[in-house]
């Protein structure tokens, strides 16, 4: 990956909040779930309730999809990532403390949830293994891809 396309990749995980994660359901189905999420590099962290249908889902198949974009009134300026990445559920303590202290850092609101018992949530580690880089600014539908 070149340095030009590692600071596009980067500056889009920093540009938006949210990401739509596709999982693979037990019964064969995909299952589109929009999360908030923070990186670190590469790296993309979510935290979710133990007992959802995505954590459930990476146990059976950690191979997941992704898009991360945001509004674009123009066409013309779309920009964005669309991965194939591998998710697994975070167990060091180490890694799932600072996967906290980016969320605490990026979305102040979760400040007002004091009570908030972090033995219910459960941290996945996402981690891309083939990025499409989606700039429209290079051209409509413009697209170039990435295997890590």
């Amino acid at each position: 990956m070149n340095d030009e396309a590692r600071a596009f990749i980067l500056m889009q995980l920093r540009k938006h909040d949210f990401l739509t994660l596709a999982t693979l359901r037990p019964d064969g189905w995909p299952q589109a779930t929009t999360v908030s999420y923070v990186s670190d590099g590469l790296t993309i962290y979510v935290a979710t309730w133990v007992k959802s249908q995505k954590v459930h889902n990476i146990r059976h198949s950690a191979k997941v999809s992704l898009t991360i974009d945001g509004p674009n009134e123009d066409w013309q300026r779309i920009q964005g990532l669309s991965m194939a990445a591998l998710a697994e559920e975070v167990t060091d303590p180490a890694e799932r403390s600072k996967a906290f202290a980016l969320m605490r850092a990026r979305f102040k609101q979760l400040e007002a949830m004091p009570t908030l018992n972090l033995d219910t949530i459960d941290v996945l580690r996402i981690t891309p293994k083939v990025i499409s880089m989606l700039d429209y600014t290079k051209g409509f539908g413009h697209t170039e891809t990435i295997t890590m």
